[in-house]
């Protein structure tokens, strides 16, 4: 299964970049954690603030059952925390929601 989302950064340069540096040296906990709920691959693509993620996932994946895990992870919970500093909702989110699941409408 291909799943992608979307999600804003502040749009302030030294947030964008401090960002990106993370996500050059991601904690290895945060791979773990991706990879045992069932993720084979994710990427993160950005322009300006606008960040895209595609997740190529099990068919058994649930965003429900990787928040759950999630949630019990302190190291995870962290790492959410310190990414939300730099992060904004877009503006059709839902309250508490972060990443915007995409519709796919094309494919060739």
């Amino acid at each position: 299964m291909r799943y992608c989302l979307a999600l804003d950064l502040k749009d302030d340069p030294q947030f964008i970049a401090a960002y990106d540096e993370y996500h050059q040296s991601v904690w290895p906990e945060i791979i773990d954690s991706i990879k045992s709920s069932g993720i084979k691959s994710l990427e993160i693509y950005r322009v300006s603030n606008r960040l895209f993620m595609i997740i190529e996932a099990d068919a058994d994946f649930s965003f429900e059952q990787k928040a759950t895990m999630d949630a019990k992870n302190e190291i995870v919970q962290q790492w959410e925390n310190t990414m939300w500093e730099y992060q904004q909702a877009l503006p059709i989110a839902k309250p508490g929601e972060k990443w915007v699941l995409m519709q796919k409408i094309f494919s060739l």
